[in-house]
């Protein structure tokens, strides 16, 4: 996650200021995320955006871009959305739903997920989630749900 640019708003920010990245990336190491070698790229006042690259690790059979791999992109900067806004001493984040449309394919390259939220209550945050090729084409739309529950102690 090295290189995250943090993007400011005059009108305020969501997510925190003090962003330890490399805490972030110490927390991605030995996960899917960075298996599909997924990273953080922006985090803005009410975004956060993340790459991923098209190849042989997230194809399906036929060669094109795998939709359980655009899901993958969209649930982790999802959570990690959810994650930044919780308590992560008291709280945990998980996924709860999550449904795509898939409209594009794509055989290599790169994809750009970028998460808005659509709700941010005390138990579930709900996340729109659209996954771009290069050209700024529209490859998947996602919608994910997310569950904040107490840690137990």
């Amino acid at each position: 996650m090295n290189g995250i640019n943090l993007i400011l708003s005059k009108t305020g920010i969501m997510f925190p200021k003090n962003i330890d990245n490399k805490k972030m990336s110490s927390m991605l190491k030995d996960t899917l995320m960075e298996h599909l070698e997924i990273k953080v790229t922006h985090i803005g006042h009410d975004f956060i955006s993340a790459t991923m690259p098209v190849g042989p690790k997230t194809h399906q059979p036929l060669g094109y871009l795998h939709g359980g791999a655009s899901l993958a992109l969209a649930e982790s900067i999802g959570s990690m959305a959810s994650f930044l806004l919780i308590d992560a001493e008291t709280q945990n984040v998980f996924g709860l739903e999550i449904n795509a449309n898939h409209i594009k394919s794509k055989r290599d390259g790169m994809v750009t997920a970028i998460a808005r939220p659509l709700h941010l209550g005390k138990q579930t945050h709900i996340w729109d989630i659209r996954i771009e090729d290069e050209e700024n084409q529209l490859v998947s739309v996602v919608r994910l749900t997310n569950i904040i529950t107490q840690r137990k102690k």
